[in-house]
């Protein structure tokens, strides 16, 4: 089976690579999969930016060819708070209860109507011959008063998609796939790649 390498540790950002790529019959191995630690400097001022970093990162240590994405959640009231900081919202990163907590507590009072918001999910390949190839995803919908749901990881209990009347972390997996901002960045990509996992994969 052919391996495909994401540059990242979040273990839920890992599971979704997962799922999408079982029907391809590739592995995905992460930065958790290596015995160095690589440290990556995110310094850039947009998710395509930051996606380019981690991936020309990692790629330039391990030589092979590597898959990196960078998303997060903009909130239209909050002038699209928290943006590249997602992760970091409340101050530690990757803390995800401070971090929904934190935006809830913004938004206290704000009608449903101005609660807009929208994932976003830039990814990005860098091979070890400089080649680069990048697409994005998005998905609207808005900031739920209370979170919902134990699926997921991130700002999904409080993403909420008035057309499902879930949050994402309400969602099936298959659901999930389908209209995530990951999902459609990853269809943008399948179609530039086309798929040869020849060159994609080791």
């Amino acid at each position: 089976m052919k391996t495909i390498f994401i540059a990242t540790k979040n273990k839920g950002k890992v599971k979704e690579f997962e799922s999408f790529f079982q029907k391809y019959h590739l592995k995905v191995k992460s930065l958790l999969d290596l015995s160095e630690d690589i440290e990556i400097i995110e310094n850039g001022r947009t998710f395509k930016e930051n996606a380019f970093i981690k991936a020309k990162t990692v790629c330039d240590i391990i030589k092979l060819p590597v898959l990196a994405d960078d998303s997060g959640l903009e909130v239209e009231y909050l002038n699209n708070e928290p943006g590249i900081y997602s992760a970091r919202y409340a101050g530690l990163h990757g803390n995800d209860l401070l971090n929904n907590q934190k935006l809830l507590e913004k938004l206290h009072g704000v009608p449903f109507e101005k609660r807009k918001a929208r994932f976003v999910c830039a990814l990005a390949i860098v091979y070890p011959d400089g080649k680069t190839i990048e697409t994005e995803g998005e998905c609207r919908g808005y900031i739920a008063e209370d979170m919902r749901g134990d699926r997921g990881f991130g700002y999904d209990p409080v993403f909420y998609l008035p057309d499902f009347n879930k949050t994402y972390a309400e969602l099936s997996d298959e659901e999930k796939n389908m209209i995530s901002h990951r999902g459609r960045a990853l269809e943008k990509l399948e179609k530039v790649l086309d798929y040869d996992k020849d060159n994609c994969c080791e």
